[in-house]
């Protein structure tokens, strides 16, 4: 099977500073952060009380559907991201309410230092208690908890194909898969060089490698990523690329795009090697050049844009303006100016009431308008629990700046 590469590009210059001037909106969007952060906690105040009512080791918040609000184990993928939530509160109001509240949600996650049945774990703990440790709460008890899951994380790696395998042989839609890796799993990386920090110089070699891999195998020659490439039990030849949670093989899926450009920035971040840099641009260019609601926030695929009908995807916008929020520091001042301008643009929708959820609606979520996997009818058109922990970032991201 012929495999695709990505674009490579040319060398680039790219003077590490943050872009000075002025971006159009960013007054505004500042200017709402106050109001923001009030709403945010009234809902996330009445998202606790929920919480409380949910039978013990089944009350973590994944979603609303049918207008019921669904709670999931501390070992369903998502399970970090509400801890994480509540971290990044606290990390913006600094109010012991939500330390605490961070505290006691991430307490749970002890029992899955050891996970290692796919690659999410770094979703899991990272988000969780990774967040707390940056944060300089709790770092003797959460720092060997993150040391554990980067040990078991590294468990899945497959030196023959120089990836991380993300799930065992599995069905999924109807695809009879061998050795898949998605570009998801980009995300988990950073719990792997926290570790590398710390002393586990395999966990920074096996995060490096994957890095290096993705970035060559795993983009089609336009610069969008695949979201499933599985390779072949017996060999490093690629068996098949599947469309997983998106339209097609062939085409983008939106958060699978949002995925690899915080992937490559965040890794660029943590080893100051340029070839992330090159792809978090490329990724980021990809992004910028493609034809978008006026919103900013894309349809679920890129290859549904503009069909009546087709739902939004409000976490893949977040996860962008994160991404594109920690990307502008490392690029020239043109080049950041236009990649802070379209986070700004995309905080400014995510922040409207056309997203932002009004008090007490919602389900006590966030942001209203994401989908999570259209193909299979799951989750299309909620809120979900990952689009709420990276509005947040992105929100507290620009509050640094």
């Amino acid at each position: 099977m012929r495999i695709l590469r990505g674009i490579v590009l040319g060398t680039l210059v790219l003077p590490l500073f943050a872009a000075k001037s002025e971006i159009s909106g960013e007054s505004e969007l500042r200017s709402r952060l106050h109001s923001v952060f009030q709403r945010i906690e009234a809902q996330y105040r009445a998202m606790e009380a929920k919480v409380d009512r949910q039978p013990s080791g089944r009350n973590v918040p994944l979603d609303v559907r049918g207008g019921t609000n669904h709670f999931s184990t501390v070992k369903a993928w998502t399970s970090g991201f509400y801890p994480g939530a509540l971290w990044l509160v606290y990390e913006y109001t600094r109010s012991g309410f939500w330390k605490d509240a961070a505290v006691r949600r991430t307490a749970p996650y002890e029992c899955i230092r050891h996970f290692s049945a796919d690659h999410d774990i770094g979703f899991m703990l990272y988000c969780s208690a990774g967040n707390g440790y940056r944060l300089g709460v709790n770092r003797d008890v959460y720092r060997p908890w993150l040391m554990d899951a980067a040990k078991a994380l590294s468990t899945r790696f497959r030196p023959d194909i120089g990836l991380i395998q993300s799930w065992d042989a599995r069905e999924l839609a109807g695809a009879k898969m061998q050795r898949p890796v998605i570009i998801d799993n980009m995300m988990n990386l950073e719990l792997l060089m926290f570790a590398a920090e710390h002393g586990d110089a395999d966990a920074g070699r096996i995060a490096r490698c994957h890095a290096d891999t993705t970035d060559r195998r795993h983009f089609r020659a336009d610069g969008s990523a695949y979201h499933i490439v599985d390779y072949r039990r017996d060999s490093a030849d690629i068996f098949a690329y599947f469309a997983g949670q998106g339209a097609s093989a062939d085409g983008a899926w939106s958060r699978g795009q949002a995925w690899a450009l915080y992937g490559f920035t965040m890794m660029f971040r943590l080893t100051r090697d340029e070839r992330y840099l090159r792809r978090a641009v490329s990724c980021a260019d990809w992004w910028l050049r493609q034809s978008m609601p006026e919103d900013m926030v894309p349809y679920w695929d890129f290859s549904v844009s503009g069909r009546p009908g087709e739902p939004r995807d409000s976490s893949a916008a977040a996860i962008a303006a994160s991404a594109l929020l920690e990307l502008h520091k490392y690029v020239d001042e043109s080049q950041g100016c236009r990649y802070r301008s379209r986070a700004v643009a995309t905080l400014l929708s995510l922040t409207s009431d056309s997203y932002f959820a009004k008090e007490g609606t919602n389900g006590n979520f966030l942001l209203m308008h994401s989908t999570g996997f259209k193909p299979n009818n799951g989750q299309v058109d909620v809120p979900i629990v990952y689009a709420d922990y990276y509005f947040l970032e992105a929100l507290v991201r620009f509050h640094r700046l």
